[in-house]
């Protein structure tokens, strides 16, 4: 008789105690339960995140087919932050190379193993075109030509430069002007335009920049030449 009050306190502490769990396992009260709650929870009910989208070389976000390089090219944004230009996963010109400057920055490359023959920028404000001349005479068939502006890329631009380009296989060359943005990846020997480039006009209008419009991005895949 004398432990009839000891087992009363005890039955209604236990019984609290499932009372309090079977809420936090029936409302998500309690975190301690949590796992229990998702047990219980139908598969549809289960939230998960989603996984990180994978990047691929150059970071692109579906991978090159085989005998292709995959690229990505960076405009210059105003003339504070430089231009970029990547190649299968290999930077072959930015500020942190410390192989970019003001004008038009080009890369050359083979464009059958994909390769990098030269990198060179070209003062299209203050520089000697001439130079930029003899560098696209001596291009031979096949070698990749990527471009991108940074700044002023047109100032110095003649006639002659501008049918070079076009060679290339640019369109928008011709009506290049003063603090435009452009991108473009041409090679030697084309037969038809390339399909590798961007173009915004320098328009105070529409300008992202104070001066400048915004920079431009664009990757891709080229495919391998083949050699003969």
């Amino acid at each position: 008789m004398r432990l009839a009050g000891p087992l009363r306190i005890l039955v209604v502490l236990v019984t609290v105690g499932l009372t309090w769990i079977l809420a936090s396992v029936m409302f998500g009260t309690g975190n301690g339960f949590f796992k229990i709650r998702q047990l219980l929870n139908s598969p549809e009910q289960v939230s998960t995140a989603d996984p990180k989208p994978k990047k691929y070389k150059c970071g692109l976000r579906i991978p090159c087919p085989e005998k292709h390089f995959a690229f990505r090219i960076v405009s210059g944004a105003a003339n504070v932050i430089g231009p970029k230009i990547c190649l299968e996963d290999q930077i072959l010109m930015s500020s942190v190379q410390n192989n970019v400057g003001r004008g038009l920055n080009i890369a050359l490359v083979n464009g059958v193993n994909g390769e990098l023959m030269d990198t060179k920028s070209f003062d299209m404000w203050a520089g000697d075109v001439n130079e930029l001349l003899a560098m696209i005479r001596a291009l031979h068939d096949g070698t990749l030509v990527f471009v991108a502006s940074y700044d002023d890329p047109a100032t110095k631009m003649n006639v002659e430069a501008r049918k070079m380009f076009m060679e290339l296989g640019s369109t928008a060359v011709k009506d290049l002007s003063f603090r435009d943005s452009w991108v473009f990846v041409g090679a030697k020997g084309i037969d038809n335009k390339s399909p590798f480039e961007q173009h915004v006009k320098n328009n105070k209008h529409t300008n992202k920049y104070e001066g400048w419009p915004e920079a431009l991005e664009m990757e891709g895949c080229i495919p391998q030449r083949t050699s003969e």
